[in-house]
């Protein structure tokens, strides 16, 4: 059995990329559709070869010949296909989407398999009863204790009736997942608005104006091209003068992957996501009551911090009935100036906020976003980021020459104080055609003690979706980002941080491996923090022309403008919560048909929200979050983990008053020992309580809010 385990693969298959890089990083230049299946079937079969031999009744049941050889195997397998997740996810062609589709069931069914295996979960229940698992250290003892539970949460306990029809859900849960994410890069793809006279033009940023440019070029058009990706389609909403063409941007944005998208967005009904929603949560309450929970969201909690569905719903509702007045306040404070200093008597429209906005931030604090990015040339940025890590942490970022996807992709290494190499990173920073939306942190290798004693160090992609270089005039202009660009990059970095500085040696509990969902974005909102301050923002900024730092004058106001309605984007971020949550806990998908998953998100905006709703608005479409990404009634964590975050950062302001900085190292070298080195090895709650000496408290947030008066007196 141990030769079938350690099977070596053909002479061919050793130049397979997705099999050539073993332990190292893979050439992913090099990886071509017609790579994926072979490679993956031979993944597959040797996993299967570790499942069998570890449940075979000679196989001891203990770490070094139980645990080890399962998870030599289910990593090489996860490594491979986690490069072509990442490559779906960031080079998208219609040659890899067939091939990852392709494989997708059967990887799903391997693991799937996984979690129900009885014999295995028989096994890991023998290790956790045997007189050996107190000799393990704490780490690897966490991992036999969250993989009996995955063993319950997989299906393992399941009868063999039940066995095949659960496996069949996570299968098709993964293949609407997939359907959901590709209708809505589609969408986003599929959309160009061409303009071929400057007039329309009024009121936009030259980078703006000349990224239109040089998109037409590239589509071969003549005039300006905007496109639904966030860095084409914001600035006009934001900027441009012309309402009818904000109006037209807008209906495009939040119609696209629905049936009003051949309307609005040049988009395709088979496109329309309606449907891949309400049979994701069918599949998923029925997941729940075949493992004996009440609906989705209880079983959501088994890994997590928060402990009932009730508790999350209280914490999201009070959040939304504090957060309310202020928005109200918010609201009316637009609505008048749009009506007094716009001209919008008739009552601002959805495709007007960002813009009237911006315009009031404007006059109430005498600048504007565009002014401030200027600051903030992205090499510079880096720079910054790179200093308050090293600062922070004890270590030194160097750039790295690791092989990469695309040109615009940079890679770097991570070394301690002994100028070791400790982990390595990628970032990729800017919105491409073909490349998933948004911002996010994957990991690519966890940091893992291998049989031998040595280290396997950890490797991360930070993906981001900056508004790209441009030439104007035939030369390349360095790309700036907003200062909404520079906190969401700090984001991605704290999760990078987590992943990277872990010194756990069990891969089941290294970096964010085994951290609680609705804690673990913790370190990533932590960072955030950091935008804030002066000493930091001072050393990361340089004008794009005149290469000068950030104004003290400018940075005071746009720490004036910090909390600039910030109830109205409070709110906004708890109904998106509790509209996932509900779709969760309350919602009956097996009678809903039609728009009932719309008609819920309405009925929780028209309780909670102040602003009117656009009735074309599809906005839940593309709500990725929860029907491809991962966050399923869990959407709840960035405003849970924001409240430990505040407090841990808390920790640091305290510091800052007797040092004079909130750089502090020795805060800095408690959090990284407390919260960053120790991973999934212990909960959440300890590791935080390790930190700051007690529990949570909600003070920091709402402080750093604004909130705190109004609040407390409610």
């Amino acid at each position: 059995m141990t030769k079938s385990i350690t099977s070596k693969p053909s002479a061919e298959l050793q130049k397979n990329p997705l099999i050539a890089f073993g332990r190292g990083i893979c050439a992913y230049s090099e990886v071509k559709p017609s790579n994926i299946a072979p490679a993956i079937d031979f993944l597959l079969q040797r996993a299967q070869y570790a499942v069998n031999h570890a449940v075979d009744p000679s196989t001891p049941a203990n770490w070094n010949d139980l645990v080890e050889p399962l998870e030599d195997a289910t990593e090489s397998l996860s490594r491979s296909w986690g490069v072509v997740s990442h490559l779906n996810s960031v080079g998208d062609t219609p040659e890899l989407r067939a091939a990852y589709g392709e494989m997708l069931p059967k990887v799903t069914a391997f693991f799937s398999s996984l979690g129900q295996n009885l014999a295995l979960y028989e096994k890991f229940k023998l290790l956790s009863q045997d007189s050996a698992f107190s000799k393990l250290n704490s780490a690897q003892k966490k991992v036999i204790e969250n993989s009996l539970r995955d063993f319950r949460l997989g299906g393992a306990e399941l009868s063999d009736a039940d066995k095949p029809r659960f496996a069949e859900i996570q299968d098709e849960q993964a293949l609407l997942g997939k359907a959901f994410s590709d209708h809505v890069l589609d969408a986003t793809d599929e959309f160009i608005h061409l303009i071929t006279d400057d007039a329309d033009l009024t009121g936009l940023p030259e980078d703006a104006v000349a990224a239109a440019a040089d998109l037409a070029q590239r589509k071969n058009l003549q005039g300006w091209a905007f496109s639904l990706h966030f860095p084409s389609y914001y600035p006009v909403m934001q900027y441009s003068e012309n309402r009818s063409l904000r109006r037209l941007m807008y209906e495009a944005y939040v119609t696209r992957a629905s049936e009003l998208a051949p309307q609005y967005s040049q988009g395709k009904l088979d496109w329309d996501n309606t449907q891949n929603m309400l049979e994701q949560l069918k599949l998923r309450d029925e997941e729940a009551h075949m493992l004996g929970f009440k609906n989705y969201a209880d079983l959501s909690l088994a890994p997590k911090m928060a402990s009932t569905v009730e508790e999350v719903d209280t914490f999201l509702t009070n959040f939304a009935q504090k957060a309310k007045p202020f928005a109200l306040k918010d609201w009316q404070e637009l609505s008048d100036f749009a009506k007094t200093e716009l001209s919008i008597a008739n009552g601002l429209e959805p495709w007007d906020i960002a813009y009237a906005s911006e315009r009031l931030k404007q006059e109430r604090y005498s600048f504007s976003e565009n002014e401030l990015k200027q600051y903030f040339p992205l090499p510079k940025v880096l720079e910054g980021l790179f200093g308050v890590i090293e600062t922070l942490f004890g270590v030194k970022i160097e750039k790295a020459d690791l092989p990469t996807w695309h040109t615009d992709v940079q890679s770097f290494s991570v070394k301690n104080a002994t100028d070791k190499t400790v982990a390595y990173f990628y970032l990729d920073p800017y919105a491409r055609s073909g490349k998933r939306g948004g911002a996010w942190m994957d990991d690519a290798r966890g940091r893992r003690e291998l049989p031998d004693g040595e280290i396997q160090i950890p490797v991360a992609y930070l993906v981001c979706n900056f508004a790209p270089p441009v030439k104007v005039n035939s030369v390349l202009r360095q790309p700036t980002i907003t200062h909404d660009d520079v906190i969401t990059l700090f984001h991605e970095s704290g999760h990078g941080l987590h992943h990277l500085l872990t010194q756990v040696s069990a891969l089941g509990v290294s970096g964010i491996n085994g951290v609680e969902w609705d804690a673990v974005e913790l370190p990533s909102q932590f960072m955030e923090n950091f935008c804030w301050e002066w000493e930091v923002l001072e050393r990361m900024t340089a004008h794009a022309e005149t290469g000068k730092p950030l104004p003290r004058e400018l940075f005071e106001k746009i720490l004036a403008a910090k909390n600039f309605q910030n109830g109205y984007m409070t709110l906004r971020q708890v109904v998106m919560s509790l509209t996932d949550w509900r779709l969760h806990a309350s919602f009956d998908p097996k009678s809903a048909h039609g728009q009932a998953v719309l008609d819920l998100s309405r009925n929780i905006a028209d309780q909670f929200n102040v602003i009117p709703q656009a009735s074309i608005s599809r906005w839940i479409n593309t709500f990725s979050h929860i029907f491809s990404g991962g966050y399923a009634a869990g959407y709840y964590s960035y405003k849970w983990a924001e409240v430990l975050s505040a407090d841990v950062y808390s920790a640091f302001e305290e510091a800052a008053k007797l040092t004079g900085s909130v750089l502090d190292e020795k805060t800095g070298l408690r959090y990284r020992q407390e919260i960053l080195e120790v991973g999934g090895s212990r909960p959440a709650a300890e590791s935080f309580k390790a930190f700051r000496g007690r529990e949570p408290s909600i003070d920091a947030l709402l402080r750093h809010g604004g909130l705190v008066t109004e609040l407390v007196t409610q």
